[in-house]
């Protein structure tokens, strides 16, 4: 008994906040566990375990002795053919009992868990005998198909996983992992209508539609994970295929990335005391590389009050700023050249100037919006954005070609140019991925770029020319201060980032809040972290 209470209460703690999707039986049938996944392949050995939802779903990494590939292996709780019966009944009673709420549920899977409860309870004696084990299971398994990501609900609660992609049916899914990169999982959809069937429950929980019609679909599910599907065999021959592009719950802070090595605290000083003074900033990187994670990040710099707008196709970052406005494009709902209701990067970002915004900040110019964003710019509005481009020499040919036609003359209004990119070190005799800024450069003009930091790859470390930047003197001209003025300021924050470091404030919120004070009151706030008086409002902070 004590045993069941137990499994009650981590099952109702685990719920996360997720729309309830609708979704017919038939669907939500289809989707129930058909096979045991495949136990760990012989001659594998387990590198790493850890749980996802105790008791009911743990991972196990293995890697081939032989070759050194790495498999993920999910091992989920399945039911047996009299749980699985018995399981087919207890949704048709929850889809006809569970009643839609009058007003929308802010966490979904703990209505679940109480109104499904109450319902089986009702119902246990006529269903028939069974453990109290299994009815957690049935309920585990319910909750998952109904309110949850059906068979991929194990992995969206693994926070190691970055990526998560299928490529059709009897492929096996594929995850990106934090530790050991594109991995191959024991999941693999077997027939075109379970792979199709939990394709459009995710699609409907984003709020979009997917059909023949209209196969392709980029859309934000709830907890702001990102989806990309291209349905059927319309655009693919595999079958469906789609890729969901995890959201951290907790967004990785300017600390946080320090603390990774993907800026320096110099660095970071040195952008915090650009932002402050309106510099526009351009993260350029490939797929994956790390550049919204580092924009979010860098606005976190920003001045508390000001004001800012953010244009994004779909939804990704997450600022701490009060005074925020988050603008997302949208869709056509018309068929070819019919663009009805659509709602364009171009659009979101020339309406945005309405509003007055101290900062413009764009997810990803690769079109028509990058000239009203220049635009912008020259009227003296703050602009970030990012954009796919390995180096600046690239990013400004993509600049100045269709279709963004940006003339050469209004390269200069960007100022600073970072790019970032995954890279393999050896740690300890082991290649492993880590994200790097691999330089930055402020522009002096068309194809007169200045170096300001550049990555050293032997000694992971950043060497900084503060002598060739051209933006620190034109700081210093409008704030009436001199070079080494702006330079031990640059120092002085650096010490701020480093002393957040070693307190552990690594919170986005908790970052902010700790910016927003020095903003306040500078010589008074580095003082008292000079002497250490400080550091018991740290601690008192993060408890």
């Amino acid at each position: 008994m004590q045993q069941s209470n137990k499994l009650s209460t981590r099952l109702k703690n685990a719920f996360k906040k997720i729309k309830l999707p609708k979704a017919s039986k038939k669907r939500l049938q289809t989707d129930a566990p058909k096979k045991q996944p495949k136990p760990v392949p012989k001659g594998f050995k387990i590198v790493e375990r850890y749980p996802l939802y105790e008791p009911f779903a743990h991972v196990a990494i293995v890697q081939n002795p032989k070759t050194g590939e790495c498999k993920y292996i999910l091992d989920e709780l399945q039911l047996d053919l009299l749980e699985q019966n018995i399981y087919n009944r207890v949704l048709d009673i929850l889809l006809a009992e569970i009643e839609s709420p009058k007003k929308e549920i802010m966490d979904p899977r703990r209505f679940f868990a109480t109104e499904a409860r109450q319902i089986v309870d009702k119902y246990r004696i006529s269903l028939g005998w069974l453990p109290d084990v299994s009815w957690y299971k049935i309920l585990y398994h319910a909750e998952r198909d109904l309110v949850g990501f059906g068979r991929i609900d194990p992995l969206m609660r693994d926070p190691n996983i970055e990526d998560i992609s299928c490529d059709g049916i009897n492929k096996p899914a594929y995850v990106w992992h934090r530790k050991f990169e594109s991995i191959e999982t024991n999941l693999v959809f077997q027939e075109d209508a379970e792979l199709d069937n939990m394709v459009v429950k995710l699609v409907h929980m984003a709020g979009k539609h997917v059909s023949s019609a209209f196969p392709i679909v980029d859309a934000s599910l709830p907890g702001k994970h990102r989806l990309a599907v291209c349905y059927r065999r319309e655009i693919t021959p595999f079958g469906t295929a789609f890729t969901i592009r995890k959201f951290r719950e907790d967004p990785y802070s300017i600390i946080d990335l320090i603390t990774l090595g993907t800026f320096s605290e110099e660095m970071a000083a040195y952008f915090w005391l650009c932002l402050e003074n309106r510099a526009s900033i351009m993260v350029l990187g490939g797929t994956a590389a790390g550049k919204t994670t580092a924009l979010n990040a860098l606005a976190c710099l920003i001045k508390p009050g000001s004001k800012i707008i953010t244009i994004e196709e779909t939804a990704e970052l997450n600022l701490s700023h009060e005074n925020w406005i988050s603008l997302i494009a949208r869709r056509s709902y018309g068929l070819g050249e019919n663009q009805t209701g659509e709602v364009t990067l171009f659009d979101l970002v020339k309406t945005s100037m309405r509003h007055r915004p101290d900062v413009l900040c764009v997810g990803e110019i690769r079109g028509s919006e990058a000239y009203v964003l220049f635009q912008a710019m020259a009227t003296g509005h703050g602009g970030m954005s990012t954009m796919h481009a390995e180096d600046i020499d690239s990013a400004v040919k993509r600049l100045t070609q269709k279709p963004m036609n940006i003339a050469p003359a209004y390269i200069p209004l960007l100022n600073i140019a970072l790019s970032v990119q995954r890279v393999h070190l050896k740690i300890e005799g082991e290649s492993k991925a880590f994200r790097r800024v691999i330089d930055i450069n402020e522009v002096a003009n068309y194809e007169d770029y200045r170096r300001v930091f550049k990555w050293q790859p032997a000694k992971d470390n950043y060497s900084a020319a503060f002598d060739d930047s051209v933006l620190l003197p034109y700081i210093g001209e409008r704030t009436g201060q001199t070079k080494a003025d702006l330079q031990k300021e640059i120092e002085q924050r650096k010490n701020v980032l480093r002393w957040m470091r070693e307190q552990n404030i690594r919170s986005y919120k908790d970052v902010a809040a700790i910016i927003a004070e020095y903003y306040a009151r500078p010589t008074e706030f580095y003082g008292k972290i000079s002497v250490g008086e400080i550091e018991t409002i740290a601690t008192s902070r993060q408890s």
